[in-house]
């Protein structure tokens, strides 16, 4: 038997709409210490890595380990129902290949329940290393947002680079460049629009736009981002999801190849 009841049914909402359009079909995991995900983008470029704690559920109680398999956009449609101040009932029972959402209104009256079939969905679990980072950056979510927006208006890479100057958004397309700088500031009274830089050493790496795009739509769940870079790893951007857990994406970094080499021979 599993049954979770998150009064900030909102949450949910913003976690689905946030990964709905980069992963199809996903299985949600749940154990005794929490609600996960974890899963590959269709083209296997990105992972999607989710924790909802168990803590920070109103209500929370799973008998035993539940895989279960959902399609992300048929679940977005289940919880666009629910009223955005609605605790959200999640519900399911042993060997059962339906999952039960209920949307209680805050007064209590007004209940709605729907079920959803689950899905049979093969997928390998991703054992994600613990690693080092070379450079972690962390800035207000909305900033960073619109310099992958405002970037993408001109080309389909992002190179980030970070130094003990600050870290570097640029970009290059047919017309022309685009450099953006954000340098490490500590705004005391709002500890939410500073951005903080930890760097044991230079980074540079590019990544595609596309997909960073795709990341910030998880920006209303968190008003800063971090952003953490290592030299021969996939970048992490991660946004915090209330007290309770945090959504994480992983992006392999683009190989340049050398300028010399793609000349064409004479």
């Amino acid at each position: 038997m599993l049954e979770l009841r998150l009064v900030q049914g909102s949450l949910l909402k913003k976690v689905l709409e946030s990964i709905k359009d980069l992963v199809n079909d996903a299985n949600f995991d749940c154990s005794a210490t929490g609600f996960s995900l974890q899963a590959m983008d269709s083209s296997h470029v990105a992972l999607v890595a989710l924790l909802l704690r168990s803590e920070g559920f109103e209500h929370y109680r799973c008998d035993r380990n539940i895989s279960m398999g959902m399609n992300l956009n048929n679940m977005s449609k289940m919880l666009k129902c629910a009223g955005n101040d609605d605790i959200i009932t999640i519900k399911a029972d042993d060997g059962s290949d339906t999952v039960t959402f209920m949307f209680e209104s805050p007064t209590q009256d007004k209940i709605a329940d729907f079920e959803m079939k689950l899905m049979d969905i093969d997928s390998d679990h991703l054992g994600i290393p613990e690693a080092e980072y070379h450079a972690i950056v962390r800035m207000p979510s909305s900033e960073f947002g619109r310099i992958c927006k405002d970037l993408s208006s001109i080309g389909d890479t992002v190179v980030i680079s970070v130094t003990k100057e600050g870290v570097k958004f640029s970009t290059r397309g047919d017309i022309g460049t685009a450099n953006i700088v954000c340098r490490q500031n500590t705004t005391v009274d709002k500890p939410e629009e500073s951005t903080i830089i930890e760097m044991q050493e230079p980074v540079s790496l590019t990544f595609a736009l596309r997909y960073m795009n795709s990341f910030t739509k998880a920006t209303p769940l968190s008003s800063t981002v971090t952003i953490s870079l290592s030299s021969e790893l996939p970048v992490v951007v991660e946004y915090k999801i209330a007290e309770m857990g945090y959504i994480r994406f992983y992006l392999a970094p683009k190989i340049e190849e050398d300028e010399e080499e793609t000349k064409p021979q004479v």
